[in-house]
């Protein structure tokens, strides 16, 4: 999905390490931040990508952000995760390679997305066509009817926001 926006992505199930694939892209093996927006629902690298482990995206970018850069970390980490296979999650708690963190001076910055501080320059980037919103953001619009379905799909894990148009009056 990514790609076809124009970005250039990692691919995390693959066996070559992350910082060899952020070099190949950058000629460095860091980037200045990063973003986990997944949170508990992560998953390995490599051959553990098909399995969930909740702290992996957290300890993968303390490896891969420069020292001095920043993490910020929107996605879903509550008190625990009474759902999770694993039994740290459940209780809230995970295993973070904190002393990496510590050791590059890495900013870290939780909870949900301050948007009112951004939504001025998104909607700009938006009306003047700098940013491809249907494609980062995968949508797709589905009546009322199958609002259902499409939070069982998303609950699921699917990579697409659905919007419920309850009155059939936005554009396919």
């Amino acid at each position: 999905m990514m790609e076809k926006a124009g970005y250039e992505t990692a691919d995390l199930s693959s066996s070559v390490p992350l910082t060899d694939q952020i070099d190949a892209i950058l000629g460095v093996p860091e980037v200045d931040c990063g973003v986990d927006a997944v949170g508990y629902e992560a998953h390995g690298l490599g051959e553990s990508s098909d399995k969930e482990a909740p702290e992996a995206a957290l300890n993968s970018m303390f490896e891969v952000v420069r020292a001095g850069g920043a993490i910020g970390i929107p996605g879903i980490y509550v008190g625990n995760d009474p759902g999770s296979k694993h039994d740290r999650a459940k209780n809230g708690t995970l295993d973070l390679a904190l002393g990496a963190a510590w050791f590059k001076s890495l900013t870290l910055v939780t909870g949900m997305a301050p948007v009112r501080n951004y939504s001025l320059e998104l909607m700009q980037a938006i009306l003047w066509n700098r940013i491809d919103l249907p494609a980062v953001m995968n949508t797709e619009v589905v009546p009322i009817d199958q609002g259902p379905d499409a939070y069982a799909r998303f609950s699921a894990g699917s990579s697409k926001k659905f919007v419920i148009d309850p009155n059939g009056m936005l554009k396919k």
